[in-house]
């Protein structure tokens, strides 16, 4: 191709880009690019015709230089195997080349026509999208059979191109003019068009000068895209940024290869993360064809970014204080697994535990345990060198990686309870919370890993066995693996299997403890739940209670106590034994009297009983009152109007609560059986015992001694001035059958000595 050819070729790819890109009407643009390539074509009887594909129906868009008649006849053609030269390609999906249409059997009903019209070759190519879907068909006539040449057909896929192009660029225009119908359809619907773009489009030429800018708003750019053009990117950033973007166009153009990156840049908009893709551009700009370029798609995924990385925080670190969490502590645990694996050398896992956590958050509520947790994690993370790990896996559970710690598991163990001791010492001083301080401590376990322990889940597992350990020698203090306590802890969760069998299988019940005033009147009842194993006969509530806490089927144990109490009453109530002022307690948890079902559930079984609720009392702990006041007076309140009773259990065992007792709706606290059991040494138990029953009279509240188990005791309780007493001196749990014979029996005893 001549100098002159090639001028020609690259002004008419300029016009017909410039034309694509201001979204001049398709079949003018289509009507260019025949004319310009039979210009351009050695043969000046070529005649050019450009088809589009509807279903498989070839139509007509532009041939400027063949008879409408020919057009007409030939308009709408199914495609198929044996269609002509353009019938052929759209249905193959390749270019098919007849030399001579006489000779040609895919002509065979065709040929006449073509004839007529002094049509004798055709080379057609299939113009394929981007997505690879055919878009029609580019076909060459000539008025004479001739083959193509090597330039007739690089010249032909040049110009599909631009048909490709000018095909997909129209069906997206119809799409973007939904959303710029009310501009002009010249330069401004263009100018709107590019302004909805979410992605800066720049032309940069191969020394770094901005060429040209289309695409979203200036924000994102450093300076106004008019004054940018011609300013060169060296000039304009900074020498790191300069030459990053400097790599990228250098590399683009070198192995002419699309370049896809992210970079970060500060424009006025921001600090902002792009996403960028580069690929090179040839003869661009006609009059300087030796100048390359390249084109760069900016997209700002800087809120994609932020997504992800939040998205990758709330995976591996917890969101409380920040800290690696258990997903995240596996992977590094499986990584330092590997490397002991490979040095033999050991490292350790400590298993962290705050000791009565609880207490905190059933005081002072879940906001001010999380302000615990969050000091916790700074003061943890400030005794632990730079290459363990800390990770905070549960409510009050920490885990700390020590990856190297020995080269043998002497050292290993010496060196870990260094840092278990170094561990236990941020706990010396206390943790505040608003006006209060609280003093704390941890339970500590301790698993080595080396070539005995290579199990990630074991290792787990073991270090959470010692923490146990630990806390079963009564808190702060750390312990080692023993596989003993390892056995008891997995005999606890085949209990906590059996206890959801047995509660399927009515295994459990409510015992009943009466209570009787210092005058011998009965004057009510403590439900204390049993669990009559069908093998092993009736557990305590001691083995059992803190599993079902721990799994949570605390609940389901409570109501099968509740509806039992219902049951006695009613029988009791059947006998006339019971007066009004009898009443029976039952024990309601923390996670129960939290509830906002817990009114609902009371009120509904003993409307079920028909039960009158002042026959119910319900005990909570003094702990229980330590927390939100204003809540749990609310709480307690709601239930007084409705006829319960309040008895406070254990009292003087928990936090203090004597300046707000007088503002609790409560009738009864009951002396726990600690006290009870030291009142005879005259001593601190006397002393506590005096105390608390002094100070139930002075608020007129009813004193129930538990565990009265001499006459002395009784004795000096009722010197003392005590209401009433619950005990093995009275009597022993009983189920509901013995109990209604005892009650019988303890009234006919009554009125034989009245």
């Amino acid at each position: 191709m001549n100098t002159a050819k090639l001028k020609q070729l690259l002004s008419h790819q300029q016009d017909i880009l410039s034309k694509i890109a201001l979204g001049i009407a398709l079949d003018d643009i289509l009507q260019d690019i025949c004319l310009a390539i039979e210009q351009v074509i050695e043969d000046s009887s070529a005649r050019c015709s450009i088809l589009s594909l509807t279903g498989n129906q070839l139509f007509h868009r532009a041939a400027p230089n063949i008879d409408d008649e020919y057009l007409k006849a030939i308009n709408g053609v199914f495609i198929g195997p044996n269609v002509g030269s353009c019938g052929t390609a759209a249905y193959k999906n390749e270019r098919v080349i007849v030399q001579n249409i006489d000779l040609s059997p895919l002509w065979e009903g065709y040929k006449d026509l073509a004839h007529s019209y002094g049509l004798y070759s055709c080379w057609s190519t299939p113009i394929i999208s981007t997505t690879s879907e055919i878009l029609g068909t580019f076909a060459i006539y000539h008025g004479a059979p001739k083959a193509p040449t090597q330039q007739d057909l690089e010249l032909i896929d040049y110009f599909v191109h631009f048909s490709s192009i000018a095909l997909e660029k129209s069906a997206e225009s119809l799409k973007a003019r939904q959303l710029v119908a009310d501009l002009q359809k010249s330069n401004e619907k263009f100018k709107a068009f590019t302004q909805v773009m979410p992605d800066l489009i720049l032309i940069l030429n191969e020394e770094g000068v901005y060429t040209d800018i289309y695409g979203t708003s200036s924000d994102l750019l450093l300076e106004s895209p008019t004054d940018l053009i011609g300013q060169n990117v060296q000039d304009l950033f900074p020498v790191k940024d300069a030459d990053m973007i400097m790599g990228i166009i250098k590399k683009t153009i070198r192995t002419n290869e699309m370049q896809i990156f992210e970079y970060d840049l500060a424009v006025p908009k921001g600090h902002i993360t792009f996403e960028g893709r580069a690929a090179a551009l040839t003869n661009y700009q006609p009059e300087k064809p030796e100048l390359k370029h390249v084109v760069w798609m900016a997209r700002d995924v800087t809120l994609r970014k932020k997504a992800e990385q939040e998205v990758q925080r709330l995976a591996f670190f917890d969101p409380l204080t920040g800290l690696p969490n258990r997903r995240m502590l596996s992977d590094s645990l499986a990584k330092c697994v590997e490397r002991i694996k490979r040095t033999k050398k050991t490292g350790a896992l400590l298993f962290l535990d705050v000791d009565n956590f609880k207490r905190i958050n059933d005081s002072l509520g879940h906001g001010a345990g999380d302000q615990v947790l969050i000091e916790l994690a700074k003061r943890l993370g400030g005794v632990i060198r730079s290459s363990d790990t800390l990770a905070r896996v549960g409510g009050d559970e920490f885990i700390i990686l020590l990856e190297y710690i020995g080269e043998h598991n002497h050292q290993a163990c010496i060196e870990s309870e260094i840092v278990a001791k170094k561990v236990q010492g941020v706990f010396n001083d206390k943790f505040a919370i608003g006006e209060l301080a609280f003093q704390v401590s941890c339970s500590i376990g301790i698993c080595l890993i080396n070539e005995e322990h290579t199990a990630t889940d074991n290792i787990l597992k073991f270090a959470d066995t010692a923490m146990y350990r630990s806390k079963a020698k009564g808190g702060n203090s750390c312990s080692f693996y023993d596989p003993k306590l390892q056995t008891l802890l997995e005999n606890q969760a085949e209990l906590e299997t059996d206890i959801v069998r047995a509660i399927a299988n009515n295994e459990f019940c409510a015992y009943f403890q009466p209570q009787i005033s210092m005058q011998g009147k009965i004057v009510g009842a403590e439900a204390l739940i049993r669990w009559i194993h069908p093998n092993k006969g009736v557990i305590a509530p001691n083995q059992f209670i803190p599993i079902a806490e721990q799994y949570g089927l605390i609940q389901k144990l409570q109501n099968i106590v509740l509806r039992n109490i219902c049951s006695l009453i009613n029988q009791l109530n059947e006998k006339n034994m019971i007066d009004e002022h009898f009443s029976v307690s039952i024990n309601i948890s923390h996670i129960q009297f939290n509830s906002a079902q817990l009114t609902r559930e009371l009120c509904s079984t003993i409307k079920e009983f028909n039960i009158k609720p002042q026959h119910i009392k319900l005990e909570i702990t003094e702990t229980m009152l330590s927390g939100d006041i204003d809540s749990t007076i609310k709480q307690m309140t709601e239930l007084q109007e409705q006829g319960f009773v309040f008895s406070i259990d254990d009292f003087g065992t928990g936090y203090s609560c004597l300046a707000h007792l007088n503002a609790f709706p409560v009738q009864e606290i009951k002396i726990d059986k600690s006290f009870i059991d030291k009142i005879l040494d005259k001593g601190k138990g006397f002393n506590i015992v005096n105390t608390i029953i002094s100070l139930g009279k002075s608020l007129y509240i009813t004193v129930v001694a538990e565990g009265v188990e001499q006459e002395a005791q009784f004795e000096l309780l009722n010197l003392l001035n005590a209401d009433c007493i619950q005990g093995y001196l009275v009597a022993k749990p009983m189920n509901a059958s013995n109990y209604i014979k005892w009650h019988a029996h303890q009234l006919k005893k009554q009125s034989l000595s009245a």
